[in-house]
């Protein structure tokens, strides 16, 4: 299964900041959508991400100063994306070598959705649990 059949099955309400906004702002964003990562788009390129990590980071190192800070300064980049025809598990495998949990789909330059570590662990849960009721119906019907 590629991660264009994943997003399928998602919202195809993409939710982002802008990189000038300030890290209270995308906080508050953050806490009210009930997101844990938000990409940053200029010029309609993503140009980076910004996680709750990044927001804990940021305060943790410059304190209450971080939340008058632009996004621009406290995101991560560049951001790691992916292509819509990727496989799931390469998918996977990438987040998992890198330690990210939200992967960007850009497809042309252009976001085309997103998806998270949970998006595809639920596909290979889901995956298993199918190949296993295939198995137990086969069995049953020998």
């Amino acid at each position: 299964m590629t991660i264009a059949a994943i997003l399928l099955g998602k919202s195809h309400e993409i939710i982002s900041i802008d990189p000038d906004a300030s890290l209270q702002q995308a906080a508050a964003l953050l806490a009210e959508r009930r997101i844990g990562c938000v990409p940053v788009i200029e010029g309609g390129a993503v140009i980076g991400m910004l996680s709750e990590r990044d927001v804990v980071r940021s305060i943790g190192q410059l304190g209450a100063e971080a939340l008058h800070r632009t996004v621009r300064e406290l995101m991560t980049s560049p951001v790691v994306t992916i292509a819509s025809d990727l496989a799931a598990i390469t998918a996977l495998s990438l987040m998992t070598r890198r330690r990210i949990r939200h992967l960007p789909v850009v497809e042309e330059g252009e976001l085309r959705g997103f998806v998270s570590i949970g998006d595809l662990v639920k596909y290979r849960i889901d995956r298993i649990e199918a190949e296993a009721a295939a198995m137990r119906d086969y069995i049953q019907s020998a």
